[in-house]
């Protein structure tokens, strides 16, 4: 049976710390933040150093990751075939409806935002590529959630106690799965100013290579509404294109009367 290396998950949580951060960091510092002797990190650091994926100043003996981290992280990215798909499924929908399109993967009690295309329109929303989101707060939430068993979406939003994001946010984790639950039923997913306050999202969610990811829509609450059955035909036609999944009935909720797609 394979064992666990703990060595290998303190040397990963130093980068995260640095990720965090962003600052020049001494031993003793990362040791408190990971949590480990002094001794113990400074023999983490010393390796890592060696390696060339950390640096040291001359005068301060303050440490700071190099590039090779970054480098082999994108060449492997670069050849990702799941980031490839994400990558146009996003760029598609952002062509299609000018609002900002985003995809996510499912990670342990959140969301983790692996494709970013920025839409056309001037008020619009932004976030970076690595950022983590809510998945009681977001439509990618739930429609990721919508793809794993009832049992494995109840263990994800029980990770942590559910923050009171905005005053529409659902705390209670049994109205969560309730809402997933009709997310399974419909096929899509809605979150209304449930994790930052104003700004709507509508999203899919499927399967590439056997993993879920979700594809959402997010803009203002009022342009969101205004063409809501446009985006949802839209974010239906895209993920029949992009992703697999059990065949599931369209609702007409998302068939009909389509409008032009509006301008930015």
């Amino acid at each position: 049976m394979a064992a666990n290396v703990p060595a290998v998950a303190r040397a990963m949580a130093i980068f995260e710390v640095f990720a965090r951060e962003q600052r020049e960091l001494s031993n003793s510092e990362l040791a408190r933040f990971i949590g480990i002797a002094d001794s113990s990190c400074a023999d983490l650091l010393h390796t890592l150093y060696q390696a060339g994926y950390v640096t040291r100043t001359a005068r301060t003996k303050r440490f700071y990751p190099t590039s090779r981290l970054f480098s082999a992280a994108q060449s492997i990215a670069e050849n990702d075939p799941t980031l490839q798909i994400s990558r146009e499924a996003i760029e598609l929908l952002a062509s299609k409806t000018g609002e900002t399109a985003l995809c996510g993967r499912l990670e342990s009690g959140f969301v983790r935002v692996i494709g970013f295309q920025e839409g056309k329109y001037q008020l619009r929303y932004v976030m970076k590529v690595g950022e983590k989101m809510a998945l009681h707060g977001s439509a990618l939430g739930k429609a990721l959630l919508a793809q794993t068993s009832p049992e494995e979406a109840a263990r994800h939003l029980r990770v942590k106690p559910l923050r009171k994001l905005t005053p529409h946010s659902m705390t209670d984790p049994a109205q969560v799965e309730a809402a997933v639950d009709q997310v399974r039923a419909q096929g899509w997913a809605e979150a209304r100013s449930e994790g930052v306050l104003g700004v709507g999202a509508l999203a899919v969610g499927g399967l590439v290579g056997g993993e879920p990811l979700a594809i959402s829509l997010t803009g203002p609450q009022d342009r969101i509404d205004e063409h809501r059955d446009l985006y949802l035909q839209v974010l239906l036609e895209v993920r029949a294109a992009a992703f697999s999944q059990p065949d599931s009935p369209v609702r007409a909720t998302a068939r009909k009367s389509p409008r032009s797609a509006p301008g930015p």
